[in-house]
């Protein structure tokens, strides 16, 4: 197999039902760093340490992972402060795409914080279209918007087959968190 071209950087899209959204682009930090590549994480509506930011902060002079958000959104009400924080970690997370510092950017949950109408789909749409050539970007989350998907050079969908949370299994620290 002949080595990709790292001069482009594409926009990818991990989406659906099915868990294993953000420990797939996890998953690509922990190989991008051990590739030598900065990689910068905006965790939207997500505010609680959990296993992998232990493991990442062995990484730190590689990999960069900012929390946003007040937590869990699904089944209440949003706040004013929820959609502060999805906005503040949007313009953060345009800033390091931009910056030149990073090859790789996730946006951890956007799809959910799009979904809730925390930031605006334009918004989102204008910093896809500006990307520099050699960021790698990474979008997370439920609901994946059509127009992103359209955009997007890879899109994954996760689909839940089965789950033993459906059988009263709770989460589990150093698997689900």
């Amino acid at each position: 197999m002949e080595a990709g071209n790292m001069d482009r950087g594409y926009i990818q899209v991990y989406t659906g039902d099915g868990k294993g959204k953000t420990t797939a682009a996890l998953g690509l930090a922990l190989r991008a760093a051990g590739a030598g590549l900065r990689v910068f994480i905006a965790q939207f509506v997500k505010n609680r340490a959990c296993s992998e930011h232990e493991a990442l902060e062995r990484f730190s002079d590689l990999i960069t992972v900012k929390q946003f958000g007040e937590g869990l959104i699904i089944g209440r009400e949003t706040t004013r402060s929820d959609i502060d924080s999805a906005r503040s970690a949007l313009k953060e997370a345009e800033y390091a795409i931009s910056s030149g510092r990073y090859r790789v950017v996730i946006l951890d949950e956007i799809n959910i914080a799009l979904h809730y109408g925390l930031i605006e789909l334009d918004d989102v749409l204008h910093i896809l279209e500006n990307k520099p050539g050699a960021v790698e970007l990474v979008l997370t989350g439920r609901h994946a918007n059509e127009k992103i998907i359209e955009m997007a050079d890879l899109v994954t969908e996760m689909k839940s087959v089965k789950h033993y949370s459906h059988d009263g299994v709770s989460a589990r620290r150093g698997i689900e968190y």
